[in-house]
């Protein structure tokens, strides 16, 4: 049940190879493997020979990072916004760690952890600044980057998120799509479940064969017990939450107007606390999963704001 899987991923990393991504594997550590995809003419072609590894180049292009969400790898979230974007800006697509090929023997799950990987990434690839786009639990991510890293990160984009994962937004967003815990929704276990999470996730579920549902379902959802893990680090208990939403960097909210995990509350309060530097934008006819239901007006209004951030 997993061929068509496989064929829409040889399919999907093709389009990535014609618009001139390449995959690699970044050794972050020595238990750390970072899978990304980059722009392939930031690889020399001669290998360092003592180490045996690529040597990389910083890109002449304005570099954007692209960080995906709990459901689904880099390249399968992403790759509208890839063709979009190649043309004048050099874009980086990082599997988050136990998603696709990156993976560590380090105990962390937190999603600082995840930041300081990405961050140490863009050091060995030569990125001296990058504009961040993350969705849902990258968006999380991108946050913590942000934070942790200004003089990296240039500028953020984000969707479907919170700047933390507190157990009060939790427990109301749990209850928005009927369930007891991240792990139900995120991590199913049969077809129904899959189906489910997808219409949660969707503004409109277009309809799918069975057999589709479940050789994703049989090939997409690995490293269940580490994922798990990181979906309980993901939530903060209240009285540790930051409070700190003081960023130096320009802000774009880019929300679904259907989204049932972090709905319209969730988006106008945040974009109050984080201040007058943030914008946010509804994009009709969307839910969770904007980027790939409503491409076209994701991109218009991410490319706009790209743009307009390499002239501050």
């Amino acid at each position: 049940m997993g061929f068509f899987f496989t064929i829409l991923t040889h399919l999907l990393h093709g389009v990535m190879k014609l618009a001139g991504l390449t995959p690699q594997t970044l050794q972050i550590d020595h238990n750390t493997l970072m899978n990304i995809w980059l722009p392939k003419q930031t690889i020399i072609n001669h290998l360092n020979h003592k180490k045996g590894k690529p040597l990389y180049v910083p890109p002449k292009k304005p570099a954007v990072l692209l960080l995906h969400c709990f459901a689904m790898d880099g390249i399968f979230l992403w790759f509208p916004q890839v063709l979009a974007l190649t043309t004048k800006y050099s874009v980086y697509v990082p599997d988050l760690l136990f998603f696709g090929g990156s993976t560590t023997g380090r105990t962390e799950r937190s999603v600082r952890f995840q930041a300081e990987v990405l961050a140490k990434g863009m050091e060995m690839l030569g990125v001296k600044k990058v504009m961040v786009v993350g969705l849902s639990y990258g968006g999380m991510v991108g946050f913590e980057m942000a934070k942790l890293y200004p003089n990296l990160v240039r500028s953020l984009v984000v969707s479907s998120t919170v700047v933390e994962l507190t157990e009060s937004i939790s427990r109301e967003s749990c209850k928005r799509f009927g369930g007891s815990s991240w792990s139900e929704l995120l991590l199913p276990e049969t077809v129904e479940g899959f189906k489910r999470m997808l219409s949660v996730g969707a503004h409109k579920l277009p309809w799918i064969p069975n057999f589709i549902y479940r050789g994703i379902l049989e090939t997409m959802f690995n490293n269940r017990k580490e994922r798990n893990e990181l979906l309980t680090a993901m939530v903060v208990p209240d009285k540790d939450a930051n409070t700190d939403t003081n960023y130096s960097q320009r802000i774009l909210m880019l929300w679904g107007e259907d989204d049932k995990i972090f709905n319209h509350e969730v988006a106008n309060t945040m974009k109050i606390q984080l201040g007058a530097k943030t914008t946010l934008e509804y994009i009709k006819n969307a839910g969770h999963l904007l980027p790939l239901e409503q491409p076209f007006a994701y991109n218009r209004r991410l490319k706009h704001f790209l743009a307009s951030s390499m002239l501050n």
